[in-house]
C-alpha cells in the first residue's frame, strides 16, 4: 500500500478559480480533488481517461453533446473517454469534489 497524505500533494490553479489537486496515482485509476470558485469554468476539452466524479459541496454545470447536467452535493457523474466537456460553477458557493481517471492521469495537461 502507499499513502498519499494530502499535505504532499500540490494544489495548481488550471484556469482562473479552478484549483486542482492530484492525489493518489495508481496503475490502473488516479484520483484528483477538485475547488471551483463561483463564476469560474472549465473550459471544454476532452481526454483519454475515464472520469468519474462525486461532488461534495456546491453546485455546477457539465456541458456534454448540447446536453446540460446540474450537478449538487452527493450526486456522482461518469464522463467517457474522450467525449468534449466544459463545466461552470453559476453559485454562490465554492465546488468541491473528487475525480478518478482511468487510466491514471499522473500528468495532465493542465500541469505543464
Amino acid at each position: 500500500m502507499e499513502e498519499v497524505p494530502q499535505a504532499a500533494c500540490e494544489t495548481v490553479e488550471a484556469v482562473d478559480g479552478v484549483h486542482l489537486t492530484q492525489m493518489a496515482v495508481g496503475e490502473e485509476m488516479s484520483v484528483q480533488q477538485f475547488h471551483i470558485e463561483p463564476g469560474a469554468a472549465v473550459p471544454e476539452h476532452s481526454h483519454r481517461h475515464e472520469q468519474v466524479g462525486y461532488v461534495v459541496k456546491g453546485t455546477f454545470t457539465f456541458h456534454v453533446n448540447g446536453e446540460e447536467y446540474v450537478i449538487g452535493p452527493g450526486d456522482s457523474y461518469v464522463v467517457p473517454s474522450e467525449e468534449p466537456h466544459e463545466a461552470r460553477n453559476d453559485g454562490e458557493e465554492p465546488v468541491r469534489g473528487i475525480d478518478v481517471f482511468s487510466p491514471p492521469r499522473p500528468n495532465p495537461d493542465w500541469q505543464d
